[in-house]
């Protein structure tokens, strides 16, 4: 397998994604978006757990208090540690359901939405506070996937997938502000289209690239320096997981493969790991 990436999870996820490691319970949450499920991987043990969301989920990320923060097609719910679900917030529109999704320092979930049709202009980019008060950060987006930040906390990267770009925010870290987004890194020319992300203790970004069957690394001066061949053409999201942080996980899509490429690809729709190849930022859980 290239550039020695194991198989985490061998399966056929329609759409996999949002890959977030849980360091409370050392375990890997990831979800198949259109099977509306939560997975939860023991790396250690090696099973996966899934529990059934009653929507289309795009992202599901820890609670500090246990449990989950989901957000899925029509808000944002919270699951407690026993299980029990309720909604935190509530913005149904017809035709539009919750993608990427992200918790920053100030335990504040940045949760991204878009139309299935894939309008332009069709999808936002919202901050939920613990109590549930929302923000509308970006209203007019498409596809709102990666979000991520910088070591220090002072810039804030993100994608809105047909622009085909990784743009980059100021960010006033006790406010949740952002300002001046310009772009970081222009993947106009790349294979493929970019898709989650994640960033290292080196402050360096990890794009995963739809139909490009990579991840690539840039530079905090936006160079590339690495990049990760993905045996799955719809490379869809990564995250540093495992003792250390030190492993890289993939999560990887079928949606949209006719027969033919399926049987190409007998690893799209699995969680892959590369042992060793970085080193992550600890993550936030949700505050409320």
């Amino acid at each position: 397998m290239p550039d020695d990436l194991d198989v985490a999870v061998r399966g056929r996820a329609r759409l996999g994604e949002g890959p977030t490691w849980d360091a409370a319970t050392g375990t890997l949450l990831w979800v198949d978006i259109l099977a509306s499920e939560v997975h939860r991987l023991d790396p250690a043990g090696g099973g996966d757990t899934v529990l059934r969301t009653p929507q289309h989920v795009g992202a599901a990320k820890p609670r500090a208090g246990g449990g989950l923060v989901v957000n899925l097609r029509d808000g944002v719910g919270r699951y407690a540690a026993d299980g029990a679900f309720d909604w935190l917030v509530t913005w149904a529109e017809d035709g539009r359901r919750g993608n990427d999704a992200a918790v920053d320092a100030g335990g504040r979930l940045w949760a991204g939405t878009m139309r299935y049709d894939e309008a332009p202009g069709g999808g936002r980019l919202y901050r939920v506070d613990p109590a549930g008060g929302v923000v509308t950060v970006l209203p007019e987006v498409t596809t709102s996937n990666g979000i991520g930040w910088s070591p220090d906390g002072g810039l804030m990267y993100y994608v809105d997938t047909p622009t085909r770009r990784v743009d980059v925010f100021d960010v006033d870290a006790e406010s949740g502000l952002v300002a001046r987004r310009r772009p970081f890194v222009d993947l106009g020319r790349v294979a493929g289209l970019p898709d989650g992300l994640t960033v290292d203790a080196d402050g360096c970004v990890w794009v995963a690239l739809w139909d490009g069957g990579a991840v690539h690394r840039y530079t905090p001066a936006g160079a590339l320096d690495r990049a990760v061949e993905v045996p799955a053409a719809r490379t869809t999201a990564c995250a540093f997981g495992g003792p250390g942080l030190g492993d890289l996980f993939v999560t990887t899509a079928t949606v949209g493969l006719d027969p033919e490429r399926l049987a190409a690809e007998p690893l799209a729709g699995s969680v892959l790991v590369l042992p060793g190849a970085g080193h992550g930022l600890p993550g936030h859980a949700f505050a409320g």
